[in-house]
């Protein structure tokens, strides 16, 4: 799998790549890829999500600069911003199991995870990687002509107050947390992605 580093990208315009990199692995011009990336400040609903789960107006949330998008990923609304590691893969589905995808999703980030001296898992019935009952990873993903992308979000350093205008992912009384919250120190963006980078093309091998 290639992995890209493209930095801070604002989330439209990531998604515009992303569907881009769609048509060209559609096409058999590209690899199966990695995006790693942050977004500035954003919230967006997938297909399932509930208007009450966001819990400001949007019209407050425009004039601070922080828009609210609506797009065909799974999950309901979540908080994407500066300190958090988002991985979309462009991954062709051979064998078109989306479920297994997503475990496998969550398997890459709890061994990157365990890294790092995380011990997290998952919560049977809810997608995402948690630690204890806190959410550090929310996955949501969308597929097209059989080819994965959104993806995941990881909270690295992520200012969790941001997470507090929301129901996480639809799920009242649920709350984020983050490595640097878990391990009471700082890591940096950089560890994080590669481990990342390194988990994610273990276990997404085979897929196509």
């Amino acid at each position: 799998m290639e992995t890209l580093w493209l930095g801070c990208v604002e989330y439209r315009r990531a998604l515009e790549l992303q569907l881009s990199r769609v048509d060209c692995r559609a096409r058999g011009e590209t690899p199966d890829t990695l995006l790693l990336l942050t977004h500035p400040h954003v919230y967006t609903f997938g297909r399932t999500g509930q208007q009450a789960n966001l819990l400001v107006a949007e019209e407050d949330l425009m004039r601070e600069g922080i828009p609210v998008e609506r797009v065909a990923r799974g999950g309901d609304v979540t908080y994407h911003g500066p300190g958090q590691l988002v991985g979309y893969p462009i991954v062709l589905l051979a064998r078109p199991d989306v479920h297994r995808f997503v475990r496998c999703l969550e398997s890459a980030l709890i061994e990157a995870l365990a890294v790092f001296g995380v011990p997290s898992r998952r919560i049977e019935g809810m997608t995402g990687v948690w630690v204890g009952e806190k959410k550090i990873a929310s996955i949501g993903v969308g597929v097209k002509k059989w080819i994965t992308y959104h993806g995941f979000a990881l909270n690295v350093t992520t200012d969790l107050s941001y997470f507090g205008r929301i129901h996480l992912c639809g799920l009242k009384g649920r709350e984020a947390t983050s490595l640097a919250e878990v391990t009471g120190k700082v890591v940096p963006m950089d560890e994080v992605r590669e481990r990342v980078a390194e988990s994610c093309g273990r276990h997404l091998r085979g897929f196509s």
